[in-house]
């Protein structure tokens, strides 16, 4: 059905090369798209520095990122480049910038670079004057910060009212989610945008929850994740999520991708596909009862033409003679379904 979710990966020249090749090699196998990395860490200079960035740069386009680098005015410097815009010749299309930059040297960039601003600080005064000074604003996108520093990320519902009113102004938005193996110095406490995030380790949650709140690209902050939480996001960059499941009375149905209607209900996720399928199962009425949060339910002959519709429950309701229950969603996998909606695609195992 065409629907994907936009996964990102933040890679650091403080990892070292051979660690960079290994995650990087992980992103593209998961079908990331876009990469973050930052050239203006004080911890990360050194009399090497530009040959190592300047390679790390090439594997990142070897790995076919779309890579946005955070920079500031010594940039250029640091890397043996006279100007920002030599950037170009070694690949680099996107900035984000940080503190240092006058209204003049956006207006410069802007004409080479689409520019990425910081979501969580910069004012619409500062995007306003940007766009009387002669900026195509349309084509900027807004990234969140990561706080590396405990307590001072942003909550979920800020985030959400930030990306909404940025996307009403048609700004592409960015996030970041924290790793769980290999976090990320000198603290090792996570790179979250959503304060909430740091100590959950539950990828997936924290990746659909910024989705959830209108966030476009949503970027591992830190150095790596667990292999797991790499299946995880190759899904997401497929549009769909697994669910575990127990009791399932129809085998034919896992393993099958799934998506709910655009037109997303309240109560159900509702499958797209499954009244066009042709399984065995006997559709007669069987095993009506009330439902319970993540029952899995078949229309029975009784509903009429939506016999054979798959649905699973988000709330619980009473029993219908018309639908039968057919096996429920696993209690660790409940969390996941606010977010199956709008389209988005599942799958049963």
């Amino acid at each position: 059905m065409g629907f994907y979710m936009k996964t990102g990966v933040s890679i650091y020249l403080s990892s070292g090369m051979e660690f960079n090749e290994k995650v990087l090699e992980k992103a593209k196998k998961a079908g990331v798209k876009y990469g973050f990395t930052s050239m203006h860490i004080p911890e990360e200079d050194g009399d090497d520095y530009k040959d190592r960035a300047i390679c790390l740069l090439q594997k990142c386009r070897e790995a076919d990122l779309s890579l946005t680098i955070d920079v500031d005015p010594s940039t250029p410097e640091k890397l043996g480049l006279k100007r920002m815009e030599d950037l170009l010749d070694l690949g680099v299309k996107s900035l984000r910038l940080d503190f240092g930059f006058s209204d003049e040297d956006v207006v410069r960039l802007a004409k080479e670079f689409r520019l990425v601003w910081n979501a969580s600080t910069v004012s619409f005064s500062d995007v306003i004057s940007w766009e009387k000074m002669g900026v195509d604003i349309s084509e900027f996108k807004a990234c969140h910060n990561y706080y590396p520093k405990r307590y001072t990320g942003l909550s979920i519902e800020k985030v959400d009212k930030i990306n909404e009113r940025l996307k009403l102004n048609g700004f592409t938005t960015e996030a970041f989610v924290p790793g769980n193996t290999s976090l990320r110095g000198p603290l090792h406490e996570g790179l979250p945008t959503v304060e909430e995030h740091r100590d959950r380790d539950d990828v997936l949650l924290n990746m659909l929850e910024l989705y959830d709140a209108n966030t476009d690209i949503v970027y591992i902050g830190d150095c790596d994740i667990k292999d797991s939480d790499w299946e995880r996001v190759a899904d997401l960059s497929k549009g769909f999520v697994r669910l575990k499941v127990q009791n399932l009375d129809i085998a034919e149905l896992k393993d099958k991708l799934q998506h709910d209607r655009p037109d997303s209900s309240e109560y159900v996720i509702r499958s797209c596909e499954s009244r066009l399928w042709d399984i065995s199962y006997d559709l007669k009425q069987k095993n009506t009862i009330d439902c319970e949060t993540g029952y899995i339910c078949i229309a029975n002959e009784g509903y009429l033409r939506y016999k054979g519709e798959l649905e699973i429950c988000r709330k619980p309701r009473k029993r219908d003679e018309r639908v039968n229950v057919i096996g429920h969603v696993e209690k660790e996998d409940l969390k996941y379904l606010p977010y199956i909606k709008d389209g988005m695609g599942f799958m049963l195992i």
